[in-house]
């Protein structure tokens, strides 16, 4: 069973959802902003999707540029970067999918694909 961290009104996540549901793919959903991931969550996403670290930020939102985290982040240590995330569910990326082998990160038709289907 996969696990989707999503925030309901985000438009990149129902478009994900809605992906999933029309392939009939069962998940169980998580809302990242009143339950972010954990940091230990957060490492082994982190491991398991084989990405850096700036890839699990949500760039584009109002948070993300309140802190000022594009200039903070390339001089950020992990534990720093781990904090932040863990701290502020609307700081990640959405949604992410994972069945604990394999994560995606945002909604691509072609990564759901070959990850989901």
């Amino acid at each position: 069973m996969l696990t989707v961290f999503s925030y309901p009104p985000c438009g990149t996540c129902q478009k994900a959802k809605k992906w999933l549901d029309a392939h009939d793919v069962p998940y169980e959903e998580r809302h990242i902003v009143k339950e972010p991931p954990t940091r230990e969550e957060l490492k082994d996403l982190k491991e398991k999707s084989g990405l850096e670290w700036k890839k699990f930020f949500n760039t584009s939102g109002k948070k993300y540029r309140e802190m000022g985290l594009k200039d903070k982040l390339p001089e950020a240590n992990e534990e720093t970067i781990i904090d932040w995330l863990s701290s502020d569910g609307m700081l990640i990326k959405r949604p992410i999918v994972t069945d604990g082998k394999t994560v995606t990160l945002g909604f691509k038709e072609a990564t759901f694909l070959d990850n989901w289907k």
